[in-house]
C-alpha cells in the first residue's frame, strides 16, 4: 500500500549483493529482505562469535559457533521461502573476485571492515559500473543519530573514512556513497588483552544498516528523471502509475 503493486515488482526483480554479514551487514540484508527484495547474494567468511551477540542480528547462543552466511541464509529463508539466496562463506581477495559475478548485480553493499579488501570491492564495482554504498566506521560511536550518506570526499571525523578517502582519490575514484558517522570515536574502556578491538553497542551498526538498505532502495527505484514527488522523493515516470 506504501509503494504500489507495479513498484515491489520492481523491487523483487532487482539482485543485490551483500559482502559482510555483521552487525551493519546483517540489518542490511534483513530489511533489503523484508523490503521486498527475492534475489541476493551474501558473502562472509566468519563464523558467529559470542562477542557479536551486543549488535549482530544473527547472533544468538544457538548460533555461535555457526557460519555467518548459513544463518542468515536461513534467516532470510524463513523470511521469505521464494527467496533465492547466494552464500559464499570466503573471503574477498583479488584472486577470487571474478567469481562473484558482480556484473549481474544490480546494487552493492560493502559491509567490510578490512580495508585492503574494501578498496578492492569499491575499485571493481566502478570499473563495472555497479552501484556500490559503503560502510564506514560504526564502532567505538554511540549516537546513531549522528550517522550520515553522504560521498565519501564529504566525510569527516571517522578515521575509517579518512583512510578510504586517500585510498579512492589514488585510485582517481570520485562519487562513492557512503554512511559514515560525525561523532567523534571514543570508550570507556581498553580490552583486557591489549587489543584494539574497537567497542560497540546494539544501536549504531543496526541504524547504519538501515540506512544503508533505505537508500539502496531508494537508488534502485527513482534514479529516472522525476516528474512527481512522494514523501519527498521523486519519482520517475515509469512507475508513476502506482501512486
Amino acid at each position: 500500500m506504501l509503494l504500489g503493486s507495479n513498484t515491489m515488482n520492481l523491487i523483487k526483480r532487482k539482485k543485490i549483493i551483500v559482502f559482510g554479514v555483521g552487525g551493519v551487514g546483517g540489518y542490511a540484508i534483513e530489511a533489503l529482505v523484508r523490503a521486498g527484495i527475492f534475489t541476493i547474494a551474501i558473502v562472509d567468511y566468519d563464523i558467529v562469535d559470542i562477542t557479536n551477540i551486543n549488535r549482530q542480528i544473527i547472533a544468538l547462543h544457538s548460533t555461535i559457533g555457526r557460519k555467518k552466511v548459513e544463518v542468515m541464509a536461513e534467516r532470510i529463508k524463513d523470511i521469505n521461502p521464494e527467496a533465492e539466496v547466494r552464500i559464499y562463506p570466503e573471503k574477498l581477495t583479488e584472486e577470487n573476485i571474478d567469481s562473484f559475478g558482480l556484473k549481474e548485480y544490480d546494487y552493492i553493499v560493502d559491509a567490510i571492515d578490512d580495508v585492503p579488501a574494501k578498496l578492492l570491492l569499491i575499485k571493481t564495482a566502478k570499473e563495472l559500473g555497479v552501484p556500490i554504498i559503503s560502510s564506514m566506521g560504526t564502532g567505538n560511536k554511540f549516537n546513531p543519530a549522528l550517522l550520515r550518506i553522504d560521498d565519501i570526499r564529504k566525510t569527516n571525523t571517522c578515521p575509517l573514512a579518512k583512510a578510504v578517502r586517500k585510498e579512492t582519490a589514488k585510485l582517481g575514484i570520485r562519487n562513492l556513497k557512503v554512511v559514515f558517522s560525525t561523532e567523534e570515536p571514543h570508550r570507556e574502556e581498553l580490552p583486557e588483552d591489549g587489543s584494539r578491538a574497537p567497542s560497540s553497542i546494539s544501536f549504531v551498526p543496526s541504524a547504519a544498516g538501515l540506512l544503508i538498505a533505505s537508500e539502496v532502495v531508494k537508488d534502485l527505484l527513482f534514479t529516472a528523471p522525476p516528474d512527481r514527488a512522494i514523501f519527498g522523493i521523486k519519482i520517475p515516470a515509469r512507475i508513476k502509475a502506482d501512486y
